[in-house]
């Protein structure tokens, strides 16, 4: 697994598709279909991150807000990704797929052109929605497609395309942000979803699962979005007696939260307290996306060497040490080309040994279950680990201004423009009244509550993803001898 933004145990859903027999030229237009759906939905969340600023700057409001531009998408992905992967079984993988490119191509025109916070998030709702479409009828199609011979192979391709997407894309969207405006990530979609359209309707099979059972669980659907007890009627709870799935299980929980908190607060990091461009902020993460993107594949080899323990104690270590890196230096290039390269290190060496682990610790026919089990908990823990640290970044950003203003004195002026920030991450425009020292003088406040602000949640972070490595230590058992590996269950 190669890009940044997929889930854990998406392979898996590939492999367990039933396959419907495809001529070699049509193959390739599915893979090339599969490749931009998942594209499609998986790199507009990371390329929203990079834009969070300057959105948060523009539309004039707070931080809680921009979580759920964030949160909005992700929550109603997750709950109805089972809705989307059922639909797709029963009434056509290709259908669903159309419907999936559609909405999410519509909805992204309306994020694009969103007057306002609360129609912003609506729109992210739904195209949230037609992301849960596109995923796993994404995934599914590859799987009907290709034989199980054949499938490695296609996997391959898709996962790297997928981390050259995944690193283009920041790049891209810090570009449009700089030189045009964050409404143009949203409006450029629509560009990649007409021929996306058009190759499905032209090239791609219809195939279905004939075993599919009938009609769709919607009240499970809807009871997804009131959070983590209701999904204890979507999971069998035998599975969690395997003391090694549920120590998987945990470590996920903690490290897909730790990294997708960090990654949402980093870009206010770079770019309003450190000064880079939203271009800049959005190559950061390039060494990241890269090191992931080559190392994954050889990351699945360590397994059977010396088994997934000691990747999984090592790679969420390795993440851990990362997430402390990128604070210390300062804003310099070198801190953050380092720490972005550990944390891909990091996750690099834990990717893949983390679904490999997922599978073994469950009978054969629970792969499926349990591979969606755990990406349902990394998202999980992406989103808890997003609201909890925006209480408490918010909180500690406005003490920090509190703390400014208490040791030094400033003029009214200064006072009346640090005002205008509490609440929000986003330096705020000065008034014309100011002068220049007076200008130079409320911006180091706010930008230095930022960083003293990300600076504590990336501390969190990494203290979650080294008590990910315990939690690995302390529920995996170690492996036996190099070339096996112990089920776990």
């Amino acid at each position: 697994m190669s890009n940044p933004k997929a889930l854990p145990c998406d392979e898996v859903a590939i492999r367990a598709s039933v396959r419907v027999p495809a001529c070699a030229a049509r193959k390739t237009w599915v893979l090339t279909a599969a490749v931009l759906g998942s594209t499609l939905a998986y790199v507009d969340d990371s390329v929203v991150n990079v834009a969070l600023p300057r959105m948060e700057s523009d539309l004039d409001t707070t931080l809680s807000a921009m979580q759920w531009v964030v949160n909005a998408y992700t929550l109603c992905m997750t709950a109805l990704l089972l809705v989307g992967g059922a639909a797709a079984d029963q009434f056509g993988r290709r259908l669903i797929f159309l419907i999936g490119i559609t909405v999410f191509a519509v909805s992204s025109i309306g994020c694009g052109l969103a007057p306002d916070v609360p129609v912003l998030i609506a729109a992210r709702a739904v195209q949230g929605a037609g992301a849960a479409l596109l995923v796993p009828c994404s995934l599914a199609l590859i799987g009907a497609a290709y034989d199980e011979k054949e499938r490695g192979t296609a996997i391959g391709i898709w996962s790297g395309a997928s981390a050259i997407a995944s690193g283009a894309a920041p790049i891209l969207g810090g570009w449009l942000v700089d030189h045009s405006s964050w409404r143009m990530i949203f409006l450029i979609n629509p560009l990649l979803a007409i021929p996306t359209f058009w190759i499905a309707v032209r090239h791609v099979p219809e195939s279905r699962d004939p075993n599919a059972a009938p009609g769709i669980d919607w009240r499970g659907a809807l009871l997804a979005f009131g959070g983590l007890g209701s999904l204890v009627p979507m999971m069998p709870l035998e599975l969690f007696r395997s003391r090694t799935f549920s120590g998987v299980n945990l470590l996920t929980l903690l490290l897909y939260g730790a990294l997708g908190g960090a990654f949402f607060f980093v870009p206010f990091l770079l770019i309003q307290a450190y000064g880079y461009s939203a271009t800049a902020a959005g190559a950061a993460y390039l060494p990241f996306t890269l090191v992931l993107g080559v190392l994954s594949r050889w990351s699945g080899g360590l397994v059977d060497r010396f088994g997934a323990r000691t990747p999984l104690i090592v790679g969420p270590a390795l993440t851990g040490v990362g997430f402390l890196i990128l604070p210390g230096g300062g804003g310099a290039w070198w801190a953050v080309f380092l720490s972005m390269l550990v944390l891909g290190l990091g996750m690099a060496i834990t990717v893949a040994p983390l679904t490999t682990t997922v599978i073994n610790a469950v009978p054969a026919q629970r792969t499926g279950v349990a591979s969606g089990i755990n990406n349902a908990v990394a998202t999980v823990g992406s989103l808890l680990l997003i609201a909890l640290l925006g209480g408490v970044a918010v909180s500690t950003f406005d003490g920090s201004l509190d703390r400014h203003l208490a040791e030094a004195p400033a003029s009214a002026h200064v006072k009346a423009a640090v005002e205008q920030a509490r609440g929000g991450f986003v330096i705020p425009s000065m008034p014309a009244d100011l002068t220049s020292g007076e200008r130079q003088r409320a911006h180091a406040i706010v930008a230095d509550s930022v960083a003293v602000t990300v600076r504590l949640t990336l501390w969190i972070a990494a203290t979650l993803a080294l008590v990910s490595a315990v939690a690995a230590a302390v529920t995996i058992r170690p492996h036996p001898q190099a070339g096996s590996q112990p089920s776990g269950r």
